[in-house]
């Protein structure tokens, strides 16, 4: 939807205390997008062999985080070598979410991205994901995922993956209103199966309820879904029907114009 939002929601907040230990103080940097310092952290909590797994899986999302923001390739090497040295079976539940997630990322940047749906979808069904901020961000990486392993399918195919997301998308309106990754993708996914008028109504819908979302959020899908329209669904509607791109933006603006929030 944006370029992949950052999972940092995931990582549990630090106490006060992180200032005296060093994988709170990892997970806390982690949380105020300062990867380089989390890594340095996480790398000196792990000097403790109790919480070297936990620390590894911080430092792993952190150079994750890094290879998302700048796409250099040591990044994401870093982070899948964090990942491959981690035993999973010492952690509770909310870690072993942070872990499968990183998983996934891994694999989608890897260009894996079946199977980094496959992931997502899994973490999306699991009641380990209790935070809400979290699981909006996973269903935008499950999206993505699924939207990129549809493209080089054929026609058919392609048709029922995109039927895919546009279902769970409406089926996630129906349970979370405020859903600004449910409502980019379910326009997206009807304009990718060719359903224009879907795909505008879907971004009007999209625009107006992006109140529920509030604030910043708001503010992205807002943008997210003029960007969509503009770009794709105006001329594919234009081709689909009489009415010209320029028409149509005209009515788009209209429409926002109605709905501008003050």
């Amino acid at each position: 939807m944006r370029w992949l939002a950052a999972c940092a929601a995931l990582l549990a907040a630090a106490p006060v205390r992180a200032a005296d230990d060093p994988l709170l103080r990892a997970r806390a940097l982690y949380n105020q997008k300062q990867f380089e310092a989390a890594v340095a952290a996480a790398e000196q909590a792990r000097a403790t062999p109790a919480r070297a797994d936990a620390a590894d899986l911080v430092a792993a999302r952190a150079y994750l985080e890094r290879f998302r923001l700048s796409s250099a390739s040591d990044d994401l090497t870093n982070a899948r070598d964090r990942l491959r040295r981690i035993d999973p079976q010492r952690f509770p539940p909310r870690e072993r979410a942070e872990y499968v997630v990183g998983l996934g990322e891994t694999l989608f940047f890897d260009g894996a991205y079946g199977a980094a749906a496959t992931i997502f979808d899994a973490v999306l069904q699991s009641r380990d994901l209790a935070v809400a901020d979290a699981r909006e961000r996973i269903l935008d990486w499950w999206a993505s995922a699924t939207d990129r392993e549809a493209k080089p399918r054929s026609e058919i195919d392609r048709q029922a993956v995109y039927q895919r997301i546009r279902t769970r998308m409406e089926e996630e309106l129906a349970i979370r209103p405020a859903s600004g990754a449910a409502a980019y993708w379910l326009a997206a996914s009807a304009r990718a199966q060719g359903d224009v008028q879907a795909a505008w109504d879907a971004a009007q819908a999209g625009w107006v309820r992006s109140a529920l979302a509030g604030g910043d959020r708001g503010a992205e899908l807002r943008a997210d879904l003029d960007r969509l329209v503009l770009v794709g669904i105006v001329p594919d509607r234009a081709k689909a029907t009489a009415q010209t791109p320029e028409s149509l933006r005209a009515q788009w603006e209209q429409f926002k114009e109605r709905w501008r929030r003050n």
